[in-house]
Formats: structure tokens, C-alpha cells, sequence
């Protein structure tokens, strides 16, 4: 990829960045360094860090694995607008392998996953898709008549580095749902001692998964993970912090059915079960469909999609949650005021209700 014409960004011949035999728009180059700036919550002026990584480093290699999973990940992938799907295969990584969208299938679409593995040993990136089933010598997922279990000990084992995608790769999802019957699993748990980077949600985020690509790119390593191995940039705050209805929470108006006049108005959907307040995720900021809305903005509380295990956890998603030590909230949400509102406000800001949710908490989040 070569970098073109530093002086403007007006449209035209002298300002294209190209890209093998294709350019495309500087001007929209730019816009997308400057997107995964704020995405990777850097400073502006690291767009031009990022262009000049972009630019001189070669794409990375990359191979999705799809194991115990609905293809959610995917599709949110292959929905992606800044950049596009056609511009993350095409300009920012190399995916070689990838069973839903590649054109080869059966032994060669096996080779082209076999070739990047034992050609591009320790340089390339694994994503993974699906939980890893481990009973009955996990016999459960099998793909050209191998287990999950054994591609991915392959696969990850000589990776750079793998990214787990949804939250199914992450901890097991809804397949590792109690009673969990094919003893699905994470895929850091199933391949112990690699390393991996925990990208959860249902599905995932695809702006987060291009952050972290671009994020290695320009530094050279992983982004800074917590101790679930999520990056912090997408996991280290609330929902309840950065929701567009947090105003109405601050101000004791809450959604108490359906339906009803708060509900039309956009409050809180705290009484609804909505777990905004415990669960870690950067939705209200990238959002979804083009950044054009996220479920609570839609009218649909957090089901805490991106914690450990939350359709355990997290379950009912419309109970509303357990009294919290410490703030009162049980009791306030029904007559909380603007004389109780700094409180409750500067509690959540230092995430004092994540850090006092119970032992519930402790299984959901790993203690964060």
C-alpha cells in the first residue's frame, strides 16, 4: 500500500491512497483512521499513526475458524460500514480462510487453511467463531472429519495471536447454558497457554475486531486486556456510563411496563432489568447497523450480553437486578430525585455497583 499526497484532503487524482492496483478516496482513508482512533479511545491525532502503519506494513494473514455457533459473528462482520467488509478483506487483512464466505470447499478450502498455518507459522492472526465442545472427546463439532478441539490446538497453537469472537469463543456462550450437555467451553480454556484476545457480545461488535487488528498494526501488540482478556478500550467502562438514558435514570424517571408513556419518552429501562449498570461494553458509543442505533436505544434493556456467562448470570433479563449494597437503589429507584442523583452518579462512575453486585457479580464479570 503506498501513501499519497500528504497536503489535502480535496478529492481528486493527486489525493488517492493506493492500494495494490486499486486507490481509493484519501479523504475516506483518513475517516477510517480517524474511526479507529476514537474506537481504540486514542487521541485524534493518532489517525496519522495509524495511515502510516496501514501503509507500510503488509496485511496480516488471517483464518476464521467457525465452531459450536450460530454464525452470528459473521453476519455482523459481513455487515460492517466503516470500513466495509470488502475493505477490511481487501485493504486491511488477508483472510484466507473463512468456511461461510470463501469460494473453495471441502479439501481445498482444508488446504488454504493448512497452507497459512504451516507456511505463516507465528505470523499470522486466528479468529474464532463458536464454542469449543470437549465431552465425549468432543465429538460434538466436527469439520473434515476432525473435532473443534483438535483444529484449534493446530490452529491457535501456531498463531500470532487469536482473537475469540462472540461470546460462545469466549466462555462457552449459550451452547455451555446450564445443563451444558456437550461440555462447551471457551476457546482459552479448551487451548490453554496461547494468546488470545476475548472480543464477546452477541454477536460481537465487528468495529472492535478491526480495532484490534489495526491496534497490533500500529503498535506492534495487543491492546492493554483486562483480566477476561477483554481489551479495555471496548470493555473497560458500563453500558449505565455512556447510555443516552442515563439522564432519565439520574432523574428517577424508569419505564415501568411496556409500552407505556416513559417507555414512549425514552426512559430508563432499569426497572425493566436492564443490566446497563453491571455489564462492560462500548455499544452505546460504536453502536450497531452503521452506528445508526444499539438496543437500548431501540427500547430493549442490556441482557449483558458481553459478560461471562450471561445466560446464567444475567438471567431473568427482564428481573430487575438484585439489591445493590451501598446505594440504595432497590429502595430509591421508585422516588430517586436530583438530591439523591450526584450520589447514585458518582457511585456508578467509579463503579461501585459493578464492584458490589454479590457473588453473581464475581462469576459474571471474573472480579473486574
Amino acid at each position: 500500500m503506498k501513501f499519497l499526497s500528504d497536503d489535502s484532503l480535496d478529492e481528486g487524482p493527486e489525493s488517492m491512497v493506493a492500494i495494490g492496483d486499486k486507490k481509493v478516496s484519501r479523504r475516506d482513508f483518513m475517516k477510517f483512521c480517524t474511526a479507529m482512533a476514537a474506537v481504540l479511545a486514542l487521541p485524534e491525532t493518532f489517525a496519522g499513526t495509524i495511515a502510516e502503519a496501514i501503509e507500510k506494513k503488509q496485511r496480516p494473514y488471517v483464518v476464521w475458524l467457525e465452531f459450536q455457533d450460530c454464525a452470528g459473528d459473521s453476519e455482523s462482520m459481513l455487515r460492517a460500514s466503516k470500513p466495509t467488509i470488502s475493505q477490511i478483506v481487501l485493504d486491511v487483512i488477508s483472510l484466507d480462510y473463512h468456511e461461510t464466505i470463501m469460494a473453495p470447499s471441502g479439501k481445498q478450502a482444508e488446504k488454504s487453511l493448512m497452507d497459512v498455518v504451516k507456511n505463516q507459522k507465528g505470523k499470522y492472526i486466528a479468529i474464532v467463531e463458536g464454542a469449543i465442545p470437549l465431552k465425549d472427546g468432543g465429538v460434538y463439532c466436527c469439520i473434515g472429519g476432525r473435532t473443534a478441539l483438535d483444529i484449534a490446538k493446530e490452529v491457535c497453537g501456531n498463531a500470532a495471536f487469536t482473537i475469540n469472537v462472540g461470546s460462545c469463543s469466549c466462555w462457552g456462550g449459550i451452547a455451555s447454558a446450564n445443563p451444558n450437555p456437550t461440555g462447551a467451553v471457551g476457546v482459552g480454556e479448551a487451548v490453554p497457554g496461547i494468546t488470545y484476545v476475548n472480543l464477546p457480545g452477541c454477536p460481537m461488535n465487528v468495529e472492535n475486531v478491526t480495532a484490534t487488528i489495526v491496534h497490533y498494526l500500529t503498535f506492534g501488540n495487543l491492546p492493554v486486556l483486562d483480566s477476561r482478556h477483554r481489551p479495555y478500550f471496548a470493555h473497560g467502562k458500563t453500558v449505565h456510563e455512556n447510555c443516552e438514558r442515563r439522564a432519565h435514570y439520574d432523574a428517577g424517571q424508569f419505564v415501568r411496563q411496556w409500552g407505556d408513556e416513559g417507555h414512549r419518552q425514552g426512559w430508563c429501562l432499569y426497572e425493566m432489568g436492564c443490566k446497563g449498570p453491571v455489564a462492560h461494553f462500548n455499544c452505546p458509543s460504536v453502536r450497531w447497523n452503521g452506528a445508526t442505533s444499539w438496543p437500548v436505544q431501540g427500547g430493549h434493556g442490556c441482557i449483558a450480553c458481553a459478560s461471562d456467562h450471561n445466560w446464567d448470570v444475567a438471567y431473568p433479563f427482564y428481573g430487575r437486578l438484585p439489591k445493590v449494597p451501598g446505594f440504595g437503589i432497590e429502595s430509591t429507584a421508585d422516588k430517586i430525585g436530583a438530591g439523591l442523583a450526584a450520589a447514585t452518579a458518582a457511585g456508578l462512575l467509579v463503579h461501585g455497583i459493578g464492584r458490589a453486585i454479590s457473588p453473581k457479580k464475581d462469576k459474571e464479570e471474573g472480579g473486574e
